[in-house]
Order: structure tokens, then sequence, then C-alpha cells
């Protein structure tokens, strides 16, 4: 790790020195502010209590070429099965880190649907109001080695009571096939008050080739402005993800957040909303269905500020072989946050006995008049539930394929895209091994 870290030094020169005038502005005023406090952190470890069950030394192993610079170019027929195609959508694409204007679909027409690249040239003031506002770098190693590079990744920007006509795909290739590659994209969006989008964000690799991903997402949800975001998981078995997304949520706003993990070496969600106004709405979804040696981890908060805000989580996790899981989410709720309702569930079932888990629900209330509820249960298939079912003619796969979707479909109830829950739909089938031949 410590080579690692020393070769990220190196590379940090380099990349100041082609800022040219770049580099007397705030923006890397603060990526250098962000890179001295990851060399003060250094990478997490096991002893780090919110990295104890996840060990990023294995795969920083790796002599990863960082950041490429070039775009390899990729035909829409062979990456068609990894976008959305049922329905008309804004795209943004990127490969090896690098925009792909070829597969992209961007718009300024009412709002802006393009590159964070594009923003730090063209939207200083967007930039100062949020870059760097919404994401918390304090002990937060992985949020400032991002932000000390911060360059490129998706820019949304929706005004003032505008609805985004059509969904918004944020989707990252990998292609490296000659050695292993790091990219640290930065994604910033931006509702302002009374404003609506729905946002689908994928990382894929196209080859067996090492890769890991450190993403940083800063979002912010305007008053009465609403979001629906969902993050499709379901990368090779070579490629590692670490995904930060932070949440300011202000007066009765809408914010939906779906993570669904299926594929991947190691996957680490963080996922933090700070609900700073008066009736905010929050939902956290998620569903994890992990074979062979596949590890997820998710972390989430939900920080209620101030009184009258409700959160509601829930996460179903599925794991089969060797994999493992980790589930650690916090409810603040701070002593002003008054008539609070925050409910949080994690459910998982085991399916071989060298699968695990680690769940680890929290509640942490400073004020007196709050409703809040919490809990967590790791088990294996109802025997009874699966004997009923093979005595209606049942067979045994289809009958466990059935009794597992239903144990995770509950979590499906916040897609508003009925061809996104029909893929998500397909995607769990194929993880279980068996057609799920019905309509959603």
């Amino acid at each position: 790790m410590e080579e690692f870290k020393d070769k990220l030094e190196s590379n940090y020169i380099v990349f100041e020195n082609e800022l040219n005038g770049e580099a007397d502005t705030a923006v890397h005023g603060m990526r250098r502010d962000a890179f001295r406090n990851f060399e003060k952190l250094g990478f997490p470890t096991k002893r780090n209590e919110e990295w104890k069950y996840t060990n990023l030394k294995p795969i920083l192993k790796a002599d990863y070429k960082l950041f490429p610079k070039r775009e390899d170019h990729i035909e829409f027929k062979d990456v068609k099965r990894f976008f959305l195609n049922e329905i008309d959508s804004y795209k943004v694409v990127f490969i090896n880190g690098v925009y792909s204007s070829w597969l992209s679909e961007t718009t300024h027409q009412g709002y802006d649907v393009c590159t964070f690249g594009n923003a730090l040239r063209k939207y200083p003031e967007a930039i100062d109001g949020y870059f760097n506002k919404v994401a918390k770098t304090d002990e937060q190693a992985m949020v400032s080695l991002n932000t000390a590079f911060a360059s490129e990744g998706a820019f949304i920007r929706v005004p003032k009571n505008k609805v985004v006509d059509k969904p918004i795909q944020i989707i990252f290739f990998n292609t490296s096939d000659d050695r292993e590659i790091m990219v640290q994209p930065r994604n910033l969006i931006i509702l302002e008050q009374g404003a609506k989008a729905e946002i689908i964000e994928r990382h894929q690799s196209l080859t067996d080739t090492p890769v890991l991903t450190n993403s940083v997402s800063e979002v912010s949800v305007g008053a009465n402005a609403e979001l629906h975001y969902y993050k499709l998981q379901n990368d090779v078995h070579t490629s590692s993800l670490i995904d930060n997304t932070w949440i300011n949520q202000y007066r009765d706003s809408v914010a939906k957040f779906s993570t669904f993990s299926f594929g991947g070496r190691l996957t680490r969600n963080n996922l933090h909303f700070a609900m700073k106004d008066e009736n905010c709405l929050t939902y956290m979804n998620g569903v994890t269905i992990l074979d062979e040696n596949q590890h997820v981890d998710h972390h989430t908060v939900a920080d209620h500020l101030v009184p009258h805000c409700e959160s509601h989580e829930l996460y179903k996790g599925i794991y089969d072989d060797t994999s493992t899981g980790v589930f650690n989410g916090k409810i603040n709720v701070h002593k002003d946050a008054q008539k609070t309702n925050a409910f949080q569930q994690n459910d998982n079932i085991l399916l071989s006995d060298r699968a695990t888990v680690d769940t680890k629900p929290q509640l942490e209330i400073y004020a007196d008049d709050v409703a809040c509820s919490h809990g967590c249960t790791v088990g294996q298939l109802d025997e009874e539930a699966l004997f009923y079912m093979k005595s209606r003619g049942i067979a045994d796969k289809e009958a466990r394929a059935l009794l597992m979707y239903a144990f995770a479909s509950y979590a499906l109830s916040e897609v508003g895209i009925r061809e996104l829950k029909q893929k998500v739909n397909m995607l769990i089938a194929k993880k279980l091994g068996v057609d799920l031949d019905f309509e959603l």
C-alpha cells in the first residue's frame, strides 16, 4: 500500500505540471489541500473501524496505470447490452476515464447534461457553488484522493422547476487489455428548486484486466426537487469499485436511491445523506446477490439535522459460495431534529456454509420526539415454503429461485422506470440461474 501511495504522489506532481494556468485556480487549491489530506491519512486499513470488514490491501498490490488519457474506440453494437435501449435517454459515456462523444448524447437545451471537465471550463459559478461542498474529505481518504485528481466525470444541472424529459445514463467503460488501470471519475449533480430527474449509473469493464475505480458523486437536491438515482453494479470478477456518493437535501425534496450489486471483485458503496431543511423524504433500497469470492460492503448514513424529515432504508442480500457481505447503516438524529421518522432494515440469506455477512444497523438519537426503528436478519431459505412449492409440482431449482426472488423483489418497489425494472429482474434471474417467466 505504501508503494502505491508513493506512486500516486509522483503522479500528482506530473498532474500539477500539466495543468498550466489552471494550477492557480481555487479549484486546484482544493485539489492540493485534498492531496495533503490523503498523504496524512493514507489508504484505509482494517484497523479503521469503518473499514473493519473490507480489506483493500489485495487490490492495491496491482501495478495500476494511473489516469489513462487515451479513449479506445468502441462500437455501439459491442456495448449495446449495457445500455437501457428500450427507452430514449441522454447518455454521458466515458472510456477508460475519457469522455466519448461518439457514444454520448448530451444537451444544453433547458438543462445541462454534459461532463465535469466541460463544467470546469464553462460553468465556474456551478463549480464554485457545489464542487467539494457536499462531499466531506475529513477522515475520508478515498474522497480526498479523488478530489485531488478531479478532472472528469458527469455534470448534470437542472434549473428551477425544470423536469428532465427522459432518463440520464452515466456509463463508465474500461477496455484496457494490456495492464491494470485506475480511474477516478467525479460527478457533480445539481437539481435546483422544483427540478426533477432520473439517473442511471453504471461502471463496466469489457476485459478481464483488473480495474480499480475510485468514484465520487456530489449531489444537491434543492427545495421541492425530486431525484431518482439507480446504481447498477454487475461488473466482471476482476474489477473493484469504491463508490462515494454524498447527497444534500433541502426543504420538501425527495431523493430515492436504489443500488443493485451483482458483480465485481470488491465493491464498497458509501452513501451519505444530509437533510439540511425540513420535510425531506429519503429512500435507500438495495439488492445484493453474490457468489464465488465476491465482496460487497454497503455503508450508509442518514443524517437528520432538522425536524420533520423521513428516511426509509431497506437492503436485501443473498450470498452463495465464499462470497462476503457487509452492511453498516447509520441513522443520526441530531438534537434539534424532532419529529424525525426513520426506518432501517437489512435482511440476508446465506446459501452456503462458507458465505458470510456482517451487518450492523445503528441508531444515534439525540432528540426525544422521534419514531425510529432498525433491524437485521441473517438466515436460510424457508424449508416449509420450499416443501410447499415442491409439493405443488415446482422443481427444486425453480422453487428456490422463486423464493429468493420474492425475498429480494420488495427492494425493487421504488424503481420508477419500467424498462429498468425489467432489466434488473432479468439480471436477478440470471444471477439465480433460472428463468423467471412473468411480467413485473
